[in-house]
C-alpha cells in the first residue's frame, strides 16, 4: 500500500455524508475497482463497504491471491468503507476482497458488490474494468421523450437472450452480444415493435435462474461478451430506433458465498430475520431495505443502467413479494409493521425514493412494475400517495385471458365476463398487457398449444388473442416464440425453433403479429388514448350468448372499431352501432388467408347508414370470421 493523495475515484466527506444518509446514488463512481494512476504509478483504487469486517484485503491476479499482500484501510468516519490504492493492478485483471468477518465468521472472499465485469459463470471472481465506449445513438437519446411517452406506441418484445438464437453450428453455445445486435434488430424492426425488454443481463451465478437471481447489480453477465460489447447491442438497438427496457431485480438476492449473502459476516444487506429476510419461494436473501445504505445501493444499480447504458426503462420484478411482509408466507412466519399491517413500509420507501430519483435524473424513460396484487395507485406519483411507476404489469388481464382463451369455445359464453371484467379497472394504472416468459414455462405449455381445438382452431385462437389484445387500452408485452406460434414452452437451454417458420402455417401468425404492430404504431387510435377513459368505449359487451365483443378505441377524431369473434361459428349479418356514416374500411382481418386463415370477411368494406343501434346514430352489417378479429375505420379518417 501507498500513500497517496486523494482524487475523483476516493470518497470526499460530502460523499460519505450522503452515503450515511442513503441519498448517494451514484455510488458507482466511489466503490468497487477504478484504474487510475496515483504518485506516478498505474493500478486501482479499491473501496469496499463491510462495517462489521475485522480487516480488508485485495487478492487477485496482480499479486498472486497473496491474502496479505494487498490490505486496505479502513476510514474513520464510521461509514464502515475500507478503501486503498494496488499500483500495478490493471484493467482486465481478476480479484475478490478477502474479509475477516466480524461475529466469528472466519475469513470470506467476496466479489465486488460493484464490480462492473465478472468471470464468466461459474468462475466467481470479479474483473478490473472500465466502460470507456464511443456511443452513436445521440439521435435516439435526442428524442427518446415522445417514443418512450405514455402518449406513444408502445409494443415490447421480451427476450432472454441466451435462447433467443443460437448458431446452427453450436447450439450448445451462445451468440455474443455483437452478434445478436445485428440479429435482434433485423427480426424486430421487420415485425415492427417498438421496443425491446431483455430478460435480467445482470450477472447471475445460475443461468437457469434466468437472470432472476442477481450477483453483480453492476455487470451484464460475461456469458455473451464484454460491458462494451453490450453497451453496443444497445446502441445498434438505439440507431435503428428500438429502445431498451432491463429487468431489475431488487426483491431478492442469491445465497452464493461469493455474493452479498453475509457479506462482512452479518446480515450486511438482507434482514438478519429470516421472517423479514429469507424469500420461501426463490430460497434466497431480502434486502434490508430500512438500511440507508442499502437503500442507495439498490438506486445507484438503477441509475447505472441508465447513465452508463443507455436503457430507455426499467422493469422492476416481484414487487408484490416486496410491499406485502406476508407475502407466500404462512401465520406466524412474519412480522407485522408498527402498525399491526402486513405491508412492508420500509420497501414502500424504498420503492418512492427509487422512482423519484429516476425520474429526477432521467425524466425521459419509464420504470415499470411487475406487481400482481390490487394494491393501490402503483403508476401513480408520489405526490400524490402512489409509488412513482410509470406503468405497471396487467397480471389480472393476463390471467383471465388466457383462462378464457384456453377454454372451448362452446363453454366461453359461461365465462364472458373474463374479458369484460379488465374494463372495470383498466384506467385505475397505466397499465402493460403481458403475454410474458412466466406464462410458457413449468408445464404451462406455449401460447399455442394452450389454446382449444385442432391445429388450425389453435392458430386461429392465437391470432384472435394478438387482435383483441392489440385492441385493448394499454402498451403490449410478447415473450419471445409466441410471435411464430411456438408449440413447445420456452427452454432457457435451447434456441427458439425458427425452422417452424419454413411452413405457411406459423409464417402466417408471424406476418399477422407484423401487421398488428404496424396498423398499432400508425393509428394513433389504438395507442394515445391509451391511460385517458375517452380512449376506449363499448359498442357491445353483453353478447355472451355468441362469445362475440365489439368495442371503439378513439383519439380526438380518430375512431376504430375492433370486433372479435370468440367461436369457430362465422356471424353474418352481425349488426353493429357506429358514431359515423359512409364507407368503413377493413383495415385488419386475422382470418384472411394470408395469416392461415379461412378468408371470411367483409370485402373490404362495409356502408354505415343512418339506423340507430346501441345508442350509436349509425348502423352497418358484419360478416364476423370464425375466431377472428376485425378492426375497421372510416375511409375519410386520416
Amino acid at each position: 500500500m501507498i500513500n497517496c493523495q486523494r482524487d475523483e475515484a476516493m470518497m470526499t466527506d460530502h460523499d460519505i455524508y450522503l452515503f450515511k444518509q442513503g441519498r448517494h446514488y451514484r455510488l458507482y463512481d466511489k466503490l468497487g475497482a477504478h484504474p487510475t494512476t496515483m504518485n506516478g504509478q498505474a493500478g486501482t483504487w479499491f473501496a469496499v463497504w463491510a462495517p462489521n469486517a475485522r480487516s480488508a484485503h485485495v487478492i487477485g491476479a496482480f499479486n498472486q491471491w497473496n491474502p496479505t499482500a494487498s490490505p486496505l484501510s479502513v476510514r474513520q468516519d464510521g461509514s464502515g468503507i475500507w478503501e486503498g490504492f494496488v499500483p500495478g493492478a490493471r484493467v482486465g485483471q481478476e480479484y475478490k476482497f478477502r474479509l475477516e468477518q466480524g461475529n466469528g465468521g472466519g475469513v470470506a472472499e467476496k466479489g465486488d458488490p460493484f464490480a462492473v465485469y465478472w468471470e464468466e459463470p461459474p468462475r466467481t471472481a470479479s474483473r478490473i474494468w472500465e466502460l470507456d465506449y464511443q456511443w452513436h445513438d445521440q439521435e435516439w437519446m435526442d428524442q427518446r421523450k415522445a417514443q418512450n411517452s405514455l402518449q406513444a406506441p408502445m409494443s415490447i418484445y421480451e427476450v432472454h437472450l441466451g435462447s433467443w438464437k443460437r448458431s446452427p453450428d453450436d447450439p450448445d453455445g451462445f451468440l455474443d452480444y455483437r452478434s445478436m445486435a445485428h440479429l435482434l434488430v433485423e427480426h424486430v424492426t421487420a415485425m415492427g415493435f417498438t421496443h425491446v425488454e431483455i430478460m435480467p443481463i445482470m450477472e447471475h451465478p445460475f443461468y437457469g435462474s434466468w437472470g432472476y437471481q442477481t450477483v453483480g447489480y453492476f455487470a451484464p453477465t460475461s456469458r455473451y461478451g464484454t460491458p462494451q460489447d453490450f453497451m453496443y447491442l444497445i446502441d445498434h438497438l438505439h440507431q435503428n430506433g428500438i429502445g431498451v427496457i432491463l429487468d431489475w431485480v431488487p426483491s431478492h438476492f442469491p445465497a452464493d458465498a461469493h455474493g452479498l449473502s453475509r457479506f462482512d459476516g452479518t446480515h450486511l444487506f438482507e434482514h438478519e430475520d429470516a421472517r423479514k429476510g429469507f424469500h420461501p419461494d426463490w430460497n434466497s436473501s431480502i434486502f434490508n431495505y430500512g438500511r440507508y445504505e442499502v437503500q442507495a445501493y439498490l438506486i445507484s444499480s438503477a441509475l447505472f443502467w441508465l447513465e452508463k447504458y443507455h436503457a430507455d426503462g426499467l422493469r422492476v420484478d416481484a414487487v408484490a413479494s416486496m410491499i406485502y411482509l406476508d407475502y407466500s408466507r404462512k401465520e406466524g412466519e412474519w412480522i407485522p409493521n408498527q402498525y399491526g399491517g402486513n405491508e412492508n413500509l420500509e420497501a414502500l420507501d424504498f420503492l418512492r425514493r427509487l422512482n423519484m430519483a429516476v425520474y429526477e435524473n432521467y425524466p425521459d424513460v419509464q420504470t415499470m412494475a411487475e406487481e400482481s396484487t390490487s394494491w393501490p395507485m402503483v403508476s401513480r406519483p408520489v405526490y400524490l400517495g402512489g409509488l412513482g411507476f410509470g406503468m405497471k404489469w396487467n397480471m389480472g388481464w393476463m390471467n383471465d385471458t388466457l383462462s378464457y382463451m384456453s377454454k372451448d369455445p362452446v363453454h366461453r359464453k359461461f365465462y364472458h365476463d373474463q374479458l369484460t371484467f379488465g374494463l372495470w379497472y383498466a384506467y385505475t394504472e397505466n397499465f402493460i398487457l403481458p403475454l410474458s416468459h412466466d406464462e410458457v414455462v413449468h408445464l404451462k405449455g406455449s401460447l399455442l398449444d394452450k389454446m382449444p381445438g385442432d391445429s388450425w382452431q389453435k392458430r386461429a385462437n392465437l391470432r384472435l388473442l394478438f387482435g383483441y389484445m392489440t385492441g385493448q387500452p394499454g402498451k403490449k408485452l410478447l415473450f419471445m416464440g409466441g410471435e411464430f406460434g411456438q408449440w413447445r414452452e420456452w427452454n432457457h437451454d435451447a434456441s427458439l425453433d425458427w425452422h417452424l417458420l419454413d411452413q405457411p402455417a406459423h409464417q402466417g401468425i408471424r406476418d399477422w403479429v407484423r401487421d398488428l404492430n404496424l396498423a398499432y404504431t400508425r393509428e394513433q387510435a389504438l395507442y394515445a388514448g391509451d391511460y385517458d377513459q375517452n380512449g376506449f368505449a363499448w359498442e357491445d359487451c353483453h353478447d355472451s350468448d355468441q362469445s362475440v365483443l365489439t368495442f371503439f378505441r378513439q383519439y380526438q377524431q380518430e375512431v376504430i372499431l375492433v370486433a372479435c369473434n370468440f367461436t369457430p361459428v362465422p356471424r353474418y349479418r352481425y349488426r353493429v352501432g357506429l358514431p359515423r356514416g359512409g364507407t368503413w374500411l377493413e383495415i385488419l382481418n386475422s382470418d384472411a388467408t394470408v395469416y392461415g386463415g379461412s378468408g371470411v370477411g367483409n370485402k373490404g368494406a362495409v356502408e354505415a347508414r343512418h339506423a340507430s343501434w346501441h345508442g350509436f346514430p349509425y348502423m352497418t352489417e358484419l360478416t364476423l370470421p370464425p375466431l377472428a378479429a376485425v378492426f375497421f375505420k372510416p375511409a375519410s379518417q386520416p
